[in-house]
């Protein structure tokens, strides 16, 4: 039994090796140029095109300005050097 045990975890590495060897693979090769000929193919068909136009926009929202004018700023001038 012992013999046969040993025999079986020597044989194991060998098998690993034996797998390990793999195939080159093949390499592909493509032509530099390509051709594609469409003389004996006849393409019927029609133009479809929409009846109509389908635009859907927003009204423009009209804001009020943010930037607000000042109309007493000639006051706030003249008292400046006042503060200081």
């Amino acid at each position: 039994m012992r013999v046969t045990a040993l025999l079986l975890i020597l044989s194991l590495p060998a098998g690993a090796l034996a797998q390990a060897e793999k195939k080159p693979e093949p390499t592909v090769q493509y032509e530099k140029k390509t051709v594609i000929d469409f003389e004996d193919d006849t393409i019927q068909g029609d133009l479809t095109r929409p009846d109509g136009e389908y635009v859907e926009a927003r009204k423009r929202v009209s804001h009020s300005n943010l930037i607000q004018i000042r109309e007493n700023w000639k006051e706030k001038v003249l008292q400046a050097p006042d503060d200081l």
